[in-house]
Formats: C-alpha cells, sequence, structure tokens
C-alpha cells in the first residue's frame, strides 16, 4: 500500500505544522513544479494530486524516474545540499501545494531533528528512480508502460476503481522512452478487453489496472 513521506518520514503531526507554514495554492495539470537545473529556493508540499518526476536529456526528451502523490515532498534533497535541481516536476493532475522557502525548510529539519530521517528517504527514492532507468532500457514497451500506468495509478486521487491518467499516448511514449506507435500497440490489446479506455481530452481511463499488469508480468 501507498505510504507517502508525511506517514514514514515525518509524521501526520509535523506534516500539519509544516503545511501551515505558507498558504495553500493551486498549480494546474502540466504545469511545472520544479524545473531541472534551477537553484533550490524551495520546497513544495503535495497536498493532493499526482507529479511526474522527469529526466531532461541532451536532445530535449523526458524520461519517467518516478511518480509522486499526495503528502509527498518534492525537491527536499536540492534544499538539503545546496545544489541546483536533478529533474523536472510536472503535475499530472491539477495539484493543491504548499511552498516553503528553503531558510524555513531548513530550519524547520533542525528544530524537530529530521536531517536523518530525510537523507534516508532520499536515498530510496534514488535507488527506486535507478531501476527505473534500468528498467527503461531493458524491458518491453508493453512492460515499461504498465510500470508507468501502474506508478500512476497508486497515487491517483481518484475514489473510484476506474483511473483517469491525464496523459496522452504521445506524451506516455516520450516518458517510457518508446515511438508512438509502439505505445499504440501496447495499448490496443488492453482497449479491445476494456481494461483501458481513451478519453474526449486524450488522456486514458484505467479500468482494470490488475489485468494490465498481469499481462505485464508485474505483481498484482
Amino acid at each position: 500500500m501507498y505510504q507517502p513521506p508525511r506517514v514514514e518520514v515525518i509524521g501526520e503531526s509535523l506534516w500539519g505544522r509544516l503545511r501551515a507554514l505558507t498558504p495553500r495554492r493551486v498549480r494546474p495539470a502540466r504545469s511545472v513544479l520544479l524545473r531541472q537545473g534551477d537553484p533550490a529556493t524551495h520546497v513544495i508540499l503535495l497536498d493532493s494530486g499526482s507529479a511526474l518526476v522527469t529526466l531532461s536529456g541532451a536532445g530535449g526528451g523526458r524520461t519517467l524516474l518516478a511518480v509522486r502523490g499526495a503528502g509527498e515532498l518534492l525537491g527536499e534533497l536540492a534544499v538539503l545540499d545546496d545544489r541546483p535541481r536533478t529533474a523536472t516536476v510536472i503535475a499530472a493532475e491539477d495539484c493543491h501545494v504548499h511552498i516553503v522557502p528553503a531558510p524555513e525548510f531548513l530550519t524547520f529539519v533542525n528544530t524537530y531533528g529530521l536531517l536523518a530521517p530525510l537523507l534516508r528517504h532520499a536515498i530510496t527514492r534514488v535507488r527506486e528512480s535507478d531501476a527505473v532507468r534500468v528498467e527503461l532500457a531493458t524491458a518491453s514497451v508493453a512492460v515499461r508502460l504498465a510500470s508507468a500506468l501502474s506508478r500512476l495509478v497508486e497515487v491517483s486521487s481518484a475514489l473510484s476503481g476506474h483511473h483517469p491518467v491525464p496523459l496522452t499516448q504521445a506524451e506516455l511514449s516520450q516518458l517510457i522512452g518508446a515511438s508512438r506507435n509502439a505505445v499504440g500497440m501496447a495499448l490496443r490489446p488492453w482497449r479491445e478487453q476494456g481494461w483501458v479506455r481513451t478519453t474526449t481530452g486524450g488522456g486514458l481511463l484505467i479500468c482494470n489496472i490488475h489485468a494490465i499488469r498481469s499481462q505485464a508480468h508485474m505483481p498484482t
């Protein structure tokens, strides 16, 4: 089961205190929350919604490293080591966020002794991203697509059994390092089985993520 850092690392009480430092703001789907290469001037608390962590290559293409959901901290590692952002974070859907300036965040971390647990969590994230890179280099398109959809569904804010993925086929193909045609071929049998549908906005509606995981030989 998905457990955000507010539970694993910070705890509900301290998460509430951190949220209270700044007002809640709205960021629309597809907006850039953090940009690769920018200075680490703040951290973002993702209060609701989900976001894509992507790495931009020299040719301008993007690779999906991770998907983050409500209760996640974004950009804290760059603030902790005072280095530029190493990835771009994009809102996958409409998000509510709290933007905490770096000095206030660092004071909060020092006050409540959070440096060690935050660094341990950051190391775990780096290992997860490394695993995703290996997957992108070795797995079939179907497995890569199923994995990406699974991560999106895992942190989705949808309350029903159907999960909207507000990314077009072209965007998904770029994120998993495949051609648009290859992604279309992987999706075709899933559509025929009723496991996924295309929405009017060009995104996807996942109707049976368990079946998709099974077909791609992923744990259900």
